[in-house]
């Protein structure tokens, strides 16, 4: 009478072994892409670290795995002063802050009449956003060229921000759109109903119930921007006016490259890019995901 009872306990036990083994399986293969991602990743910025402590001889060596023998401190101090880093640095953040700021306002106006204003051609309009989205961007590189010319505002950090607030536009659109018709229609009624009108709907509630996704719009611009080099390169040749990534060219002459100094300007450019995603990285994952959410 006891010999059943055992052979069930124990069949009871083997199946969650198996599960526990199936599962562990299922786990290692994540863990091993997500391990073999992360390698991909991060690599390239520590080897970007390690090439700007290297000299010039270290460098051309080929030994990319290879610590630096002695860590050449002056490649930094040298793009610092020969990259002229501090003009650059402050023309792109003029120019990304003012993109991201039109940006805001541009696509969240756009995004509340499409997904609050109900009307024949909104799916138009919203259609019309997302074509926009695939227009690249060296396609439009010539006309802009022509317009911005008869326009006389070629060489100009305007001849930047207008493009840049274009491209940026579309995707912005999307994300706040998703975001806003989710929202429950009954909160602005009630306050249309008090009196409000159609601006101080948007700007008194619709706008800030939607911080997350214009936090994730606001760090995409950023990105997006920052190391921007086509354009620029196009529109500008005042040195004045020239943005972050042009500080390569400074340590490229005709008979040598710093290459050391290049790659401590490199770490210095994608510093500022690299803190903002770490601190506000959850911030897009929330902003991107909170129109599902809340649907």
């Amino acid at each position: 009478m006891d010999t059943p009872s055992i052979v069930g306990v124990r069949n009871q036990k083997v199946i969650p072994e198996q599960k526990r083994k199936r599962f562990s399986l299922t786990k290692g293969i994540v863990i091993l892409f997500l391990s073999v991602l992360v390698i991909t990743q991060v690599y390239p910025l520590i080897w970007l670290v390690l090439y700007s402590f290297k000299t010039n001889e270290e460098i051309l060596s080929g030994s990319f795995f290879s610590l630096p023998h002695s860590p050449q401190w002056v490649n930094f101090s040298n793009a610092l002063a020969g990259g002229r880093y501090f003009r650059y640095l402050g023309n792109s953040f003029f120019v990304t802050s003012v993109t991201m700021i039109c940006v805001i306002i541009f696509s969240s106006l756009a995004a509340f009449a499409i997904s609050r204003f109900r009307w024949r051609y909104d799916q138009v309009l919203l259609l019309m956003f997302l074509v926009g989205m695939m227009i690249p961007m060296q396609a439009t590189l010539l006309p802009l060229m022509i317009i911005f010319k008869n326009m006389n505002i070629l060489n100009t950090h305007l001849s930047l921000i207008l493009p840049y607030i274009a491209f940026q536009t579309p995707i912005a659109v999307f994300i706040l759109h998703g975001f806003m018709k989710t929202i429950p229609a009954e909160i602005e009624e009630s306050a249309i109903m008090d009196g409000a009108s159609v601006f101080r709907v948007y700007w008194n509630i619709i706008l800030p119930v939607s911080i997350p996704p214009v936090v994730t719009v606001c760090i995409l611009t950023f990105i997006n921007i920052w190391n921007e080099y086509i354009l620029a390169a196009t529109f500008i040749s005042a040195e004045r006016l020239k943005t972050l990534p042009f500080g390569v060219n400074s340590f490229v002459s005709q008979y040598s490259v710093n290459y050391g100094a290049i790659g401590a300007f490199l770490v210095l450019g994608a510093l500022p890019v690299i803190v903002v995603y770490f601190l506000l990285a959850d911030k897009i994952t929330e902003g991107m995901v909170a129109g599902a959410v809340k649907g």
